[in-house]
């Protein structure tokens, strides 16, 4: 999986929690998986096709979306699931607003799908040639997951900063938890949510 891909997610959900739940966030986790995706609550799917395919799913457990809606209503909102899902694909709405922008300025052209509930307990497998990136985000409402699986679809399309392995992933992971300057902060784009 090329870096240069799903760094803009990355950096895109950590400035719309931190921006929107107007608190910091920070990235505990980073994981590559090739095992079949299983959802932890309200999660929007949002399929991207161009020269970048793929897909991106946003997930929070029942309780930290019905969390991060009673904050962004401004008051506790009833146990409605409609109110929550909606939450919840707007969040993902704003990441990938955010991510185009960034992707779009790499040089990318693609198609971005509008975000639909993914309802399924599992699915989704990814598979050697494009296992997932799990990302796991503390909130101050809990705990959101970005599950990205994209490759490029460009003919001769090669990078030197793919991540090959689970070392590499856990390198990269390290490099950001010292304090290196792999994700951006919510100022770096610019007030763009």
């Amino acid at each position: 999986m090329r870096m240069e891909l799903i760094q803009p997610f990355i950096n895109a959900a950590d400035a719309v929690f931190a921006e929107s739940l107007q608190a910091p966030t920070k990235i505990l986790d980073l994981s590559m998986d090739e095992d079949t995706y299983r959802r932890k609550g309200v999660a929007a799917l949002i399929a991207i096709k161009g020269d970048i395919e793929g897909r991106v799913i946003l997930d929070l457990s029942p309780e930290v979306a019905m969390k991060v809606a009673s904050h962004l209503a401004g008051e506790e909102v009833p146990s409605s699931d409609q109110v929550v899902r909606e939450t919840v694909c707007e969040l993902a709405n704003m990441v990938i607003g955010n991510s185009v922008t960034l992707l779009n300025d790499q040089g990318f052209r693609f198609k971005v799908f509008p975000p639909e509930i993914h309802m399924n307990e599992e699915g989704l497998r990814g598979s050697a040639d494009t296992e997932a990136m799990v990302i796991a985000i503390e909130t101050p409402c809990g705990q959101a997951y970005l599950n990205i699986r994209c490759t490029t679809c460009i003919v001769g399309a090669t990078s030197a900063t793919s991540l090959r392995s689970w070392t590499d992933c856990r390198e990269l992971f390290c490099s950001f938890a010292k304090g290196g300057k792999l994700l951006q902060s919510a100022e770096s784009l610019g007030g763009r949510i």
